[in-house]
């Protein structure tokens, strides 16, 4: 772990130097710019308050704005996850040219996807933060609880990513395989919808910890409650592994990389 850490810090200008040109290269000669790190989260956002309207109808219960409110707080970090597992798995094969020559860390390569997808995210957040704040959505005690869970997601998103990335060098068809698993994982991760509405599913569906985590950031910034302590633990201790055990699998291909290219 120390040596993971030495690793990563040692070579913290290359990452930067990467990240920042993963975000021109993305945002180069686009006509909305930095407006499409806000599209994702509010194409979510409109298709959950569509879900929820048709939910409403059928049961006959009024929307609530609450209900808009969460599926707003939970689409960002969904689309910060979605993002930067789609663009990290290929990231290894779209630098083979790179991956050839001197050496440095190759798991800069998907961690600098990550990182860039983070910063969408951030932009993301202080956008939608000003429409909570004129929604009334008040501060509490329990936001403290926030970075501990953004936290907890970045590790596991890393993690999934070093794994991805270096799976999809060996096996090519990896990052189809993520692409639909990403496309209808938010029908089986609550982002429309709360695990609680699902009565003894609800344990089934925070095994998920992405799910977990979503869930317990709900708590916090809508409802204003503490989180479950059992599924906070369960996602950090899982993000925790996550990341470790990816790094270990990656450092421990990354000698055959040049083989597969």
């Amino acid at each position: 772990m120390n040596k993971m850490i030495k690793d990563l810090y040692s070579y913290r200008s290359l990452i930067a130097a990467f990240v920042i040109r993963n975000i021109k290269i993305k945002y180069k000669q686009t006509f909305m710019g930095f407006l499409w790190a806000i599209f994702m989260p509010l194409v979510i956002v409109l298709s959950g308050v569509m879900v929820k309207k048709a939910m409403s109808i059928l049961s006959g219960n009024p929307l609530d704005f609450s209900q808009i409110v969460s599926v707003s707080v939970k689409a960002l970090p969904w689309a910060f996850f979605v993002s930067a597992l789609k663009f990290s798995t290929a990231s290894l094969v779209v630098n083979m040219n790179l991956v050839t020559k001197v050496y440095f860390p190759r798991a800069i390569f998907p961690l600098s996807y990550v990182l860039g997808a983070l910063f969408d995210f951030l932009i993301s957040t202080a956008a939608f933060s000003i429409i909570f704040v004129f929604a009334g959505i008040g501060v509490n005690i329990y936001i403290l609880w926030l970075p501990v869970l953004l936290f907890s997601l970045v590790l596991l998103t890393s993690g999934a990513a070093l794994l991805l990335s270096c799976g999809n060098l060996f096996y090519r068809d990896v990052k189809y395989i993520v692409d639909v698993i990403l496309t209808f994982g938010i029908f089986f991760t609550p982002v429309f919808y709360e695990a609680s509405m699902f009565g003894r599913m609800k344990t089934l569906l925070l095994l998920n910890p992405v799910g977990s985590i979503l869930e317990s950031i709900n708590d916090v910034v809508v409802l204003h409650q503490a989180p479950e302590i059992f599924w906070v633990v369960y996602a950090c201790v899982f993000s925790v592994f996550t990341f470790v055990g990816g790094w270990i699998i990656f450092q421990m291909a990354e000698p055959k990389f040049a083989e597969c290219i």
